[in-house]
């Protein structure tokens, strides 16, 4: 009876002993899963990594390492001898407070703290890195045009060295035929560096357009 009995163990051991040999050849999927969000997780954004759960990656002895390729795109490498590389998809949200337009502006134009508003947005949606503080950006040139809803950007606004604003005095260059005459304008709108700008003829008091080429001159269009 005894001997049957352990027979039977043996059996039951033969059994089962090649299950357990083949899922231990696998790295889990849930392993890979946890490689990819921890690479794109930075910053506080919210990330879920898609692996199909029917995958069979070679079991892997050592810790998986996860590296960013991209937004929504992560490398999960084995680092054994010889290891493996395995591409992972991802969805990712980063949201963060940032300064919105909620009226378009033109280029060269001054932003008004009345179009500025703050918002929740998912920078990783492509909105870039915005600016969190509105205060920034009031009264900043807009160094191109931007449609209502725009997330604004540092690289959005102009320098201020060189901007020109709406009242600022200005220098008035008028070229024809080898001669050069200056006089005193005033501005009668906002521009930057190679920006158009209606200006204020001081002397004349006539409105001519000019072009911003250097801090506060204006070389008039002929």
């Amino acid at each position: 009876m005894a001997s049957r009995i352990l027979l039977s163990l043996l059996l039951g051991l033969i059994a089962i002993t090649p299950g357990v040999v083949r899922a231990s050849a696998f790295t889990p999927t849930q392993a890979i899963v946890e490689a990819a969000e921890a690479a794109l997780g930075g910053g506080g954004a919210q990330v879920q990594a898609s692996v199909d759960s029917a995958l069979r990656m070679p079991a892997c002895r050592q810790a998986l390492v996860g590296v960013a390729l991209g937004a929504r795109m992560a490398e999960v490498r084995c680092p054994d001898s010889p290891g493996w590389r395995l591409t992972v998809p991802a969805r990712v949200r980063r949201e963060a407070e940032v300064v919105v337009l909620t009226s378009p502006v033109r280029a060269g134009q001054a932003i008004a703290a009345a179009q500025l508003a703050v918002q929740r947005r998912d920078l990783a949606a492509g909105a870039g890195a915005g600016m969190a503080d509105p205060t920034q950006v009031a009264g900043r040139i807009a160094r191109r045009s931007l449609p209502a809803g725009a997330v604004v950007s540092a690289g959005d606004l102009a320098d201020g060295a060189g901007a020109l604003r709406r009242g600022d005095p200005v220098v008035l260059v008028s070229k024809a035929g080898g001669i050069e005459v200056r006089m005193g304008g005033r501005a009668l709108g906002s521009a930057v560096s190679g920006g158009i700008v209606a200006v204020e003829n001081l002397a004349s008091r006539r409105i001519v357009r000019g072009r911003l080429v250097g801090e506060g001159v204006v070389e008039v269009l002929q």
